[in-house]
């Protein structure tokens, strides 16, 4: 088993390595191309920030699948299997309309018949839903037109949802990146725990999705250098959603009745071999009750339900006092909370301590939550791990207290105050000329 891990791995580096060197000539590119909008009114940068950072994720995705090919324990991918290429082939045409949206602003009824063809594309090559295992029922087969209309909705549901998450710097990617890493411990241990090959191409996607998410966030970390506009944030959503369609659609649950019995049993005692039905769902259930908050409420005040506007989950956070890291990070701690509670429960579903470490994660991410000006101060000895924010000690260390000859002696400049309608550059060079010509004797 080792074996695998290591070619996973090296799929994993090798997209990231790809995708984050090439993000640089990308963000260069953007640059020279004009790819660059101007501020909106909903966007909470203040800079305008080039995109397309899509394309090197896609470079990343395709150097991803090359070095798999050849790699021994990944090549039987895809010789058994056709979805590598289905993906590759989905991923290139909604690559290819994301890069011009970004460049131009394609209108969104336009993008949704992209992401729709998409899909179909992707079904015409065997990457579809066959089944479903119900709780309860045991497994339905599904006709073709069931399928394809099921595979083809998820796949537009995810990619939007991803889409109208990525408003802050690195959330998009971060949080992709979660549902990723939670969706590959899942499929990995379906194919060599339970030994079912058709749950690999699944394992492949989510280390290929990890790699480019990886390799994207530190040019996207805040303040971030470059986005990945709707080439990168649609990219990404489909990735995700062709992982949660192989192995939900392509695992037969019959080859799992040799350990929990028959398919009915199975159904109600062996949660792992059927979590698939919940664990896509969890992973994108932020972005998805987001996607659905905003449709309500656009729809509530007569916009259209792809109207943009600042009423998302993280434009909330910001207003509620929140500050633009804090605000991804709990969005990160949720994202995470919720698929790997998820994926816990389904290994120990028998097991109360996993229910209780969620009730007590959950009270405290409430905290956080609810507590948006609350700035923890770290003690003496971590202060120089951690952001100046959060150092105490050194700022009472080395701020003069008021009235001493210190505070008192302190450079003019320091205590001159900034006229107003200055701004930093101008104020700057305001104290340099006062101080000046009070060093001149020159009155001013």
């Amino acid at each position: 088993m080792g074996q695998p891990v290591r070619d996973y791995l090296l799929t994993l580096c090798v997209t990231a390595a790809v995708t984050y060197l090439l993000t640089g000539p990308v963000r260069k590119f953007a640059i020279a191309a004009g790819a660059m909008p101007e501020i909106r009114a909903r966007d909470v940068h203040r800079e305008p920030t080039p995109r397309l950072g899509g394309i090197a994720m896609f470079f990343g995705l395709c150097a991803g699948l090359l070095v798999a090919s050849h790699l021994e324990n990944l090549s039987s991918v895809f010789d058994l299997s056709n979805e590598p290429r289905a993906l590759l082939s989905g991923a290139a045409l909604i690559w290819l309309i994301g890069v011009l949206d970004d460049k131009f602003e394609i209108d969104a009824l336009i993008k949704l018949g992209a992401q729709m063809i998409a899909a179909g594309v992707m079904v015409m090559q065997g990457l579809t839903i066959l089944w479903l295992p119900i709780p309860g029922v045991g497994t339905v087969a599904l006709t073709q037109w069931q399928g394809t209309l099921l595979t083809v909705a998820l796949v537009v549901i995810t990619i939007n949802a991803v889409n109208f998450v990525d408003g802050l710097d690195g959330l998009a990617s971060g949080m992709t990146c979660i549902a990723a890493g939670a969706f590959f411990l899942y499929a990995y241990r379906i194919w060599f725990g339970y030994t079912i090959e058709a749950a690999a191409p699944a394992t492949l996607f989510a280390v290929l999705l990890i790699g480019m998410c990886l390799g994207f966030l530190p040019h996207n970390m805040h303040p971030a250098r470059i986005f990945m506009g709707d080439s990168g944030s649609m990219l990404i959503g489909l990735i995700l959603a062709a992982s949660a369609i192989s192995i939900t659609g392509q695992v037969d649950p019959d080859a799992l009745k040799i350990f929990e019995g028959s398919t009915r049993e199975a159904t109600h005692a062996a949660l792992p071999v059927f979590i698939p039905l919940v664990l896509p769902l969890t992973i994108i259930a932020i972005p998805v009750a987001d996607l659905i908050l905003a449709i309500v409420r656009r729809t509530w005040h007569g916009q259209s339900p792809f109207a943009a506007d600042r009423g998302h989950l993280h434009h909330r956070l910001l207003e509620i006092g929140h500050s633009h890291s804090r605000a991804v990070l709990i969005m990160y701690f949720w994202s995470a909370l919720i698929a790997f509670g998820t994926l816990a429960y389904s290994v120990h579903s028998a097991s109360m301590w996993i229910v209780l470490l969620i009730v007590v994660l959950s009270a405290a991410g409430l905290v956080l939550l609810l507590l948006p000006r609350f700035t923890p101060q770290a003690p003496r000895w971590a202060e120089s791990f951690v952001p100046p924010r959060y150092r105490r000690h050194r700022f009472a260390a080395t701020e003069p207290a008021a009235g001493s000859p210190a505070a008192s002696a302190a450079p003019v400049e320091e205590r001159t105050p900034v006229p107003a309608g200055v701004n930093g550059a101008t104020a700057i060079g305001h104290r340099s000329r006062f101080t000046d010509r009070r060093k001149a004797g020159t009155p001013s």
